[in-house]
């Protein structure tokens, strides 16, 4: 995945995208955790579940329109790029 395909302020509307779903996945509705949260009893790997991601519904890091982004957890997220679909690498698939 190329960095250079996301605009300079990706991080400002990936968090905006984050904000106004309350922090919850669109798809699944969990709750995950914003980044001052550091919750007491859970593994590295457990915290990853409940890591937030905004997804790029036409797989174009490049087009940023508000109806083009979705908040995604991890799970959720890795299920729209499942089977080689859309700018995921296939190392971040292994991991899983």
């Amino acid at each position: 995945m190329s960095r250079s395909r996301y605009p300079s302020n990706w991080k400002q509307i990936a968090t905006a995208v984050k904000n106004s779903s309350d922090w919850r996945c669109s798809r699944c509705d969990r709750p995950c955790l914003r980044p001052d949260e550091k919750p007491v009893g859970l593994s590295k790997s457990q915290r990853r579940v409940y890591n937030l991601q905004v997804h790029h519904y036409n797989f174009d890091p490049a087009d940023n329109r508000p109806e083009n982004l979705a908040p995604l957890c991890s799970s959720c997220h890795l299920y729209y790029h499942r089977f080689g679909r859309g700018n995921i690498s296939p190392g971040q698939l292994s991991l899983f």
